[in-house]
């Protein structure tokens, strides 16, 4: 009689988790003062809601000044173009990201350099820094992914000896520490999304944080439509775009800015509870924690699959298998962004990749990034965050399943199942068969 549910048995859990995004009567009264108040959009700017959260959130990550705007991705456009990032000129960035962390590099027509990734950690391998950098290498931009920093130690030493800027992208770290000071106050920038999986949301939304009154001006005129900054010391004039956020989105993050501190102690508490319990398990392996980071950040959780000691199965049958368990999981979660069918790099449309060149760059063809590439494709499990945030007895339940399916990955052999399919394509191509009727 089968055990694992793929295959016929019954499954250990079809109860639902903790449902995300959380709300309460909190988010109701302040989009109802926000509407009847008739003053919905970004300007003038700062509006009142997006100036208030904005200050709040700054200071909870240890920064100066900061800018609530329209989601993460933008937010990184913001903090290049703020820092003064020119045509032509180079960013450092890991491989193993989600491909809004390059895509504003290309779109300012400079030139992202990928850098493979640490394997303890998922991180910017701060090593392997020095050997990417060029005369051109104007900024480096590490990602702290999942519950991990990139080591900020070596990339600020790294920077400041060179006079780089360092731009940190945080859309996983809100509320975290490194060295006791908050995610994004450590570099030049940091660049935060809100969007609906993160740890705060407002269904979409970014913030931009510094500690560096010019840079912070630039940002603002950059976000404003062009507009001199509120505090205008610096009078720089640029050209800008409407990168505001509204208030109905502030309102929303003032609320759940509120409730971050609890939710990441339960994420934390379950998390920990949850390796505890899978730790010595043979074939899965674990991302080290850092003793420099003071307060992590619950996002997503992630460990490894080492497929060789379950005779070659594939990580895509695993996680079939265990979202059968009633587990929601993925494994392409990101993959190498020069690999990525969400990344199409046409030298045509950024000539800078052509500048000074004997061929054009093309960075499917250039990069090889060992470390990103198994991660992406072989070894990383991705558990979200909201599922930790329920009881112990759930916690047991995903950690039951993970077992299960270990010890049981005979039954997947030679299986076929519309799950593991899935599992084995791309965030990107997904798309193509979700509607499918298997």
């Amino acid at each position: 009689m089968a055990k694992l549910a793929i295959a016929g048995g019954k499954p250990v859990r079809s109860k639902p988790f903790p449902a995300w995004p959380v709300y309460s009567k909190q988010e109701e009264r302040a989009l109802l003062q926000v509407l009847r108040s008739r003053n919905w959009g970004g300007y003038p700017f700062p509006n009142t809601h997006a100036n208030a959260f904005a200050a709040k959130f700054a200071k909870a990550q240890g920064a100066q000044y900061g800018i609530a705007l329209t989601n993460g991705t933008v937010a990184i456009e913001v903090a290049l173009k703020a820092i003064g990032i020119k045509p032509g000129d180079e960013v450092i960035v890991p491989a193993y990201t989600w491909e809004g962390t390059v895509g504003p590099i290309l779109l300012l027509n400079a030139v992202p350099v990928f850098v493979d990734v640490d394997p303890d950690t998922y991180c910017l391998d701060a090593q392997l820094i020095e050997q990417a950098l060029t005369p051109k290498t104007r900024a480096i931009l590490p990602v702290h992914l999942a519950m991990n920093f990139a080591d900020l130690d070596e990339i600020l030493r790294i920077a400041r000896s060179r006079d780089l800027a360092v731009i940190e992208d945080c859309a996983h770290a809100h509320g975290g520490r490194w060295r006791d000071k908050g995610a994004g106050a450590s570099g030049d920038f940091g660049c935060f999304s809100f969007q609906s999986s993160k740890l705060i949301t407002s269904g979409e939304g970014g913030a931009v944080i510094t500690n560096n009154l010019e840079f912070h001006e630039r940002a603002q005129s950059y976000v404003n439509c062009g507009r001199a900054s509120v505090t205008d010391q610096f009078r720089h004039r640029l050209i800008g775009f409407n990168y505001r956020i509204t208030e109905f989105q502030a309102a929303i993050l003032e609320v759940q800015l509120q409730r971050l501190g609890k939710q990441a102690k339960t994420r934390r508490a379950n998390m920990d509870y949850f390796e505890k319990r899978l730790r010595g398990t043979p074939g899965l392996a674990f991302l080290k924690r850092d003793a420099r980071t003071t307060q992590v950040a619950a996002y997503q959780y992630v460990f490894k699959y080492l497929s060789g000691h379950f005779g070659g199965i594939f990580r895509a049958a695993f996680l079939g298998a265990l979202e059968m368990e009633g587990i929601p999981c993925d494994g392409l979660f990101y993959e190498p962004v020069y690999r990525s069918a969400l990344f199409p790099v046409h030298p045509a449309e950024f000539p800078a990749l052509s500048w000074d060149r004997p061929t054009p760059l093309d960075p499917k063809t250039l990069y090889h990034c060992p470390v990103s590439e198994r991660a992406a494709y072989e070894e990383a499990v991705w558990l979200p965050h909201h599922i930790f945030l329920g009881t112990r007895k759930d916690t047991d339940d995903i950690a039951e399943a993970v077992l299960r399916v270990c010890e049981n990955i005979g039954e997947l052999r030679n299986l076929k199942h519309p799950a593991i399919a899935r599992k084995s394509m791309s965030r990107a191509e997904r798309p193509r068969i979700e509607k499918r009727q298997w």
